[in-house]
């Protein structure tokens, strides 16, 4: 197939299958928390409640959309789009599985293998925070600019963590690497974890991750942007229809996006268990795709689940004891973290 014709391919079946994707773990949201609290959930719109994502759709689509008086229009417009066009766009680095031909040429399933692929990764979803700051000070409502603001301070604390964290990956990623690959493509990073995944070598650094994650998804116990009790509903206070919608579309993107990043960077992504005693090279190419696709999707939603059950199981914090976490206790310990992987692998090499 050209190869341009098979990337359109895979980016329409990527958007279909991710946006679909996030309008049910909205659905899964609501279920597991209706278990937690022994409630029902979602059960009239639909076999076991199934359409209720299609009927939330249809219900914003028809609400009125107001913009308050004083707003700046086209930064109100912009907002959310921008939330949820960043968002989709970090799915065009992750590898979703792999496949070797008959002549031994290994080929990666993804949009595209960028060799600066984390650092892509990174940008896109470190700029969406851009969206909603936007959202707040557009909306000429102070409590919507304070939801922003603290989403920005948010975001910085956290975000140096997180690098330092990545930066520790990547030096084990060298160290296991095979010579010659790049280890800032993100499919090089899950090919060097066929020894052994990185959360065994580098525990420190998975915690570290996601709890990091937490914090830029603004998901509990970290949504301060969004507290309720103190700034009536955060950024998205002055959105309605659609637009509001945008934005949480937007947040369960990311929620799967840093799902799929853990499991990429820690779990081996596409890699399953007991590859080489089962010969999975030797199967046809439509077999390897399913195998490593099936075994993405199980680690990714496995800790879609994870921040679920996280939010309706721990209170949210306070916004100092949020800085405090950010700066005094993760900082340092990523610095620290990332300098006895230093040392331990160039001790080594």
């Amino acid at each position: 197939m050209d190869p341009i014709l098979s990337t359109l391919i895979l980016i329409l079946i990527c958007v279909f299958v991710f946006l679909t994707a996030a309008a049910y773990t909205v659905y899964a949201e609501r279920k597991i928390a209706a278990l937690i609290q022994q409630r029902k959930g979602p059960n009239r719109v639909g076999p076991f409640g199934l359409l209720q994502p299609a009927a939330d759709a249809v219900k914003l689509l028809f609400k009125e959309d107001i913009i308050p008086y004083g707003a700046n229009r086209f930064m109100h417009f912009l907002a959310p789009a921008l939330v949820t066009t960043l968002a989709v766009l970090g799915f065009a680095m992750l590898p979703f599985a792999r496949y070797v031909d008959a002549d031994g040429t290994v080929n990666i399933v993804q949009i595209f293998d960028a060799n600066i692929g984390i650092l892509f990764v990174l940008a896109v979803t470190s700029i969406s925070v851009y969206g909603i700051t936007l959202a707040g000070w557009s909306s000429n409502s102070k409590y919507a600019l304070l939801g922003g603001l603290r989403s920005s301070a948010q975001m910085i604390s956290y975000e140096l963590s997180m690098g330092l964290s990545i930066v520790s990956v990547l030096l084990w990623c060298n160290y296991f690497t095979p010579e010659g690959q790049e280890y800032l493509r993100l499919s090089s990073i899950v090919e060097s974890q066929r020894s052994v995944w990185f959360v065994f070598v580098n525990p420190i650094a998975f915690f570290i991750f996601v709890t990091c994650a937490f914090a830029e998804t603004n998901r509990t116990p970290f949504d301060l942007v969004e507290a309720e009790q103190e700034l009536v509903g955060g950024f998205h206070t002055e959105y309605s229809g659609m637009k509001f919608g945008a934005f949480f579309v937007g947040e369960y993107l990311n929620v799967i996006i840093a799902s799929a990043m853990i499991s990429t960077l820690f779990l081996g992504g596409y890699l399953g268990p007991f590859e080489s005693a089962l010969g999975v090279q030797s199967w046809s190419w439509l077999a390897q795709v399913l195998w490593g696709v099936s075994w993405f999707s199980v680690k990714t939603l496995f800790f879609v689940f994870v921040f679920i059950w996280v939010r309706w199981t721990l209170p949210r914090f306070k916004y100092n004891q949020l800085m405090d976490l950010g700066w005094k206790r993760l900082l340092p310990i990523s610095i620290l973290n990332l300098m006895v992987a230093a040392a331990i692998i160039f001790g080594l090499l």
